[in-house]
């Protein structure tokens, strides 16, 4: 009898596959987390009340959550990011991003008197934001880039409990940064649905305040005015 004999797949077939992969392999970001705290009253709550596990989870729900509020679907459209590393580590403040790593504060997880593993979510968002968006190349003003982590965490609904968020219409200028922006950013949201997203696909080669005029039709100073005025500022 003769043997039946399967093709041999081709090398353009190989080829495909690999990159194929490889495309898989970078839409899926290793997450890395390094406590660097452990012994002390930080580190120990981080262990015991949110973990190396949980926060893996945060770190891809968040990204797939920025792409989606981003309109990345595809893996060619953000930022190519293969690992994001979260570091607890002895330090003021709250929260930093740099070079697609987190810091955080192990002494603001010690001494954070509300829902710890909620309020860490909240702000891995914010970081988060950080190692996926658009900066127009370093152009762009900070209190914007601020305000769009703080709408991504806003949106996501992790909103701080403790109610110190301005309400919106509050705040004195649009690029105020943080809470004041992303209420701003919520009501232009509203004006053009996808606005945020459009915005951020701009800046990904440069900045221009023009971005909003010709998103919305006005300079960003009128659109803000009017905003307060929506809010009866």
């Amino acid at each position: 009898m003769e043997q039946l004999r399967l093709p041999t797949p081709s090398l353009a077939l190989l080829l495909a596959a690999v990159a194929v992969a490889a495309t898989a392999t970078a839409a899926q970001p290793v997450y890395e987390v390094v406590n660097n705290a452990q012994g002390t009253a930080g580190g120990n709550r981080f262990e015991e009340s949110i973990g190396p596990d949980y926060t893996k989870q945060v770190l891809a729900e968040a990204a797939s959550f920025i792409w989606s509020t981003f309109a990345q679907s595809a893996a060619g459209d953000r930022k190519n990011v293969d690992h994001v590393t979260v570091i607890i580590e002895s330090m003021g403040g709250v929260a930093y991003t740099s070079n697609n790593e987190i810091h955080f504060s192990a002494e603001y997880i010690e001494n954070f008197s509300g829902d710890v593993k909620q309020e860490f979510t909240g702000v891995l968002y914010h970081e988060s934001t950080h190692v996926w968006q658009w900066s127009g190349q370093g152009q762009a003003p900070s209190g914007l880039i601020e305000g769009i982590a703080d709408y991504v965490r806003l949106t996501a609904g992790y909103e701080p409990a403790d109610g110190h968020w301005v309400k919106p219409g509050e705040g004195s200028r649009w690029d105020q940064g943080y809470d004041v922006t992303a209420r701003f950013l919520v009501y232009l949201d509203g004006l053009r649905r996808g606005f945020v997203a459009e915005l951020n696909r701009k800046m990904k080669d440069g900045y221009s305040d023009d971005f909003f005029k010709e998103l919305l039709g006005k300079p960003v100073d009128q659109l803000f005015t009017e905003y307060k005025q929506a809010y009866g500022h």
